[in-house]
């Protein structure tokens, strides 16, 4: 982590809907915070529509609003809002303003957001747009979300240790309505194995996997 300690100290994080980014990244956001990372997280949609109708609207915002809690991030590190899901495609320009203005506010030395062989038609827009705003000012990296793609390049590992993935099994287990509909990604199996396979091809225990898109140093 020496690298990025050094020349990534400003992080901003994107998901396209609530639990994203903690499903493709959470043991590197851990890390990260670990290294004494600034971080800025944004989450574009808090995917309302989605839940099941006796569920109150703001679940997923207070799910989420754990999660940050839980990892010592405050109001100011987070911007939550509120796009109807899958139609994000509608509300391209608006995604796109809002990344423009972190690039001038918070001038993050690294991005971390979907891929771009990422099918879900949110995290396209979110996956594009993250170009557009970044692609001339900082380095940017892409999570790997399996059950939305047909292809991943692997070209970046991040190493974890236990309580990275201890920490990423935690921010997951704070997303209960996740878990009561049976998300089959949500599962601590299906967490750790995803951990060991990519631990595997690096020779550690757990990593977690990366497209790389830019690498400025």
């Amino acid at each position: 982590m020496n690298i990025l300690t050094r020349e990534c100290n400003k992080i901003l994080v994107l998901s396209p809907h609530t639990d994203d980014a903690e499903l493709g990244s959470g043991g590197s956001i851990s890390r990260f915070i670990e290294n004494n990372a600034i971080i800025h997280w944004v989450v574009f949609s808090s995917a309302e529509e989605s839940l099941p109708a006796d569920m109150a609207r703001d679940t997923l915002t207070k799910e989420f609003m754990e999660v940050a809690s839980s990892l010592g991030l405050g109001a100011e590190n987070v911007d939550l809002h509120h796009f109807s899901v899958r139609k994000l495609a509608e509300r391209r320009q608006d995604v796109l303003d809002i990344l423009v203005s972190l690039r001038r506010e918070f001038a993050p030395d690294m991005v971390i957001g979907p891929s771009l062989n990422d099918y879900h038609q949110d995290h396209a827009v979110v996956a594009n747009e993250m170009i557009r705003a970044f692609k001339m000012s900082s380095s940017i990296i892409c999570y790997e979300l399996p059950w939305n793609q047909v292809s991943f390049e692997s070209q970046l590992f991040i190493r974890l240790e236990d309580k990275h993935m201890e920490s990423k099994l935690n921010m997951l287990k704070k997303y209960e309505s996740q878990i009561h509909i049976n998300r089959g990604y949500f599962t601590e199996d299906f967490i750790k194995g995803l951990g060991y396979t990519r631990g595997a091809q690096v020779g550690h225990k757990f990593a977690e996997a990366f497209e790389v898109v830019r690498w400025m140093i």
